[in-house]
């Protein structure tokens, strides 16, 4: 028998036609375009409806638009029967209780499935948020874009601060088969249903190794405090053996692209806000510099190893700037991956097979029972 492969490393569990992670040159693409374009000339919504249909739809062509006021209406409906599932101390704990209260049946037709789930995960982050402040989540506005319409659910300001929150949504919407999306597609291969996979998927999520880092980046960002500051703190925490929040990811070798994808967000970010984002602008130049020295002090200390800033770094700036929760941050994120999670299900059931990998037992044997 083959060696076995620590955490699956190199294994290759599925063919895939929705997104492609070159690890080496830092490029992310989704259904064969550049995650970049997405971002910059498209949209959450085209993003959704190329991942999902396997082309970006027409100007004209309302349906993931309609499918995700769908979701929010759902979602919104729903809330006051989902009793103690929005009262978990934890959002991604809310989020799974609350998309459990779901079923497969509520969604619609199965094409529809994803626009609808986006939704419900966007109106259910915001409900919980809402109710940790003692206040009520509002009606939707099914005729807003969703991204704004999510930033006014949450309080927030909609506008500039929508289309940060869009970019953000299509910088994450997919990306390869990670731990989360792994789980979903071994829950789809049972034959068990899509809002089954989807929990086990937010469950995996909701570890710190997965999807729970942006909030301590800020952490980090607060303790350094200034940019004169960060060499002396980050070697500080090199010298005692602790990560650098942010920085280096399990795939890519040089920068995360999903990373400048976000920096860019952050910019136009500021420049629509005019004279009102000094502080806006401080934090982008802290985490630049801090990213900067970061770089260098990993690259002397592991010069074989390559540890860049990921997505977590600027997930953490953007969604700080346009007033978001921290505790809402791994949310957000589910928010959009979650159209990935169905993408990938419904892959798994057209293409795949039960997934069920070996292992080797390494434990002790007692002695065999005589024959007799």
């Amino acid at each position: 028998m083959s060696a076995a492969s620590s955490g699956l490393e190199g294994v290759i569990v599925a063919e895939t036609v929705l997104s492609d992670v070159d690890g080496e040159r830092g490029e992310l693409w989704l259904r064969g375009e550049p995650i970049e374009r997405l971002a910059q000339q498209h949209g959450f919504e085209s993003a959704l409806g190329l991942l999902t249909t396997g082309r970006l739809p027409e100007p004209s062509d309302g349906r993931v638009a309609t499918g995700l006021a769908r979701g929010r209406s759902l979602a919104h409906g729903r809330i006051s029967r989902l009793g103690d599932a929005l009262e978990q101390r934890d959002a991604m704990d809310a989020l799974r209780a609350g998309v459990a209260h779901f079923g497969e049946g509520d969604l619609g037709p199965r094409d529809d499935a994803a626009a609808v789930l986006a939704g419900v995960v966007a109106t259910l982050a915001a409900g919980w948020a809402r109710r940790q402040r003692g206040e009520t989540l509002p009606e939707p506005d099914p005729g807003a874009g969703h991204a704004d319409d999510v930033m006014r659910l949450l309080g927030a300001s909609p506008g500039t601060a929508g289309r940060a929150l869009d970019a953000y949504w299509v910088a994450v919407i997919d990306h390869g088969l990670n731990a989360s999306t792994f789980a979903a597609r071994v829950v789809a291969s049972t034959g068990s249903d899509l809002i089954s996979a989807v929990t086990a998927a937010i469950g995996a999520l909701k570890g710190p190794l997965h999807g729970g880092a942006p909030g301590p980046v800020l952490d980090m960002l607060d303790a350094i405090g200034s940019e004169g500051d960060a060499e002396a703190w980050l070697a500080r925490e090199l010298a005692a053996g602790r990560r650098i929040m942010g920085m280096g990811h399990r795939i890519y070798r040089v920068r995360d692209p999903r990373a400048l994808v976000l920096e860019q967000a952050l910019h136009r970010y500021r420049q629509e806000l005019g004279p009102g984002a000094a502080a806006v602008v401080q934090r982008l130049e802290l985490a630049r510099h801090v990213e900067q020295v970061a770089g260098r002090l990993l690259a002397e200390r592991h010069p074989s190893r390559a540890l860049a800033a990921n997505v977590e770094f600027y997930t953490a700036v953007l969604l700080e700037a346009i007033d978001v929760p921290r505790a809402l941050f791994s949310a957000m994120f589910a928010a959009s991956r979650v159209v990935g999670w169905c993408a990938h299900v419904a892959e798994q059931r057209a293409t795949g097979r039960l997934i069920r990998p070996a292992s080797r037992y390494v434990g002790s044997r007692s002695p065999a029972l005589a024959a007799g």
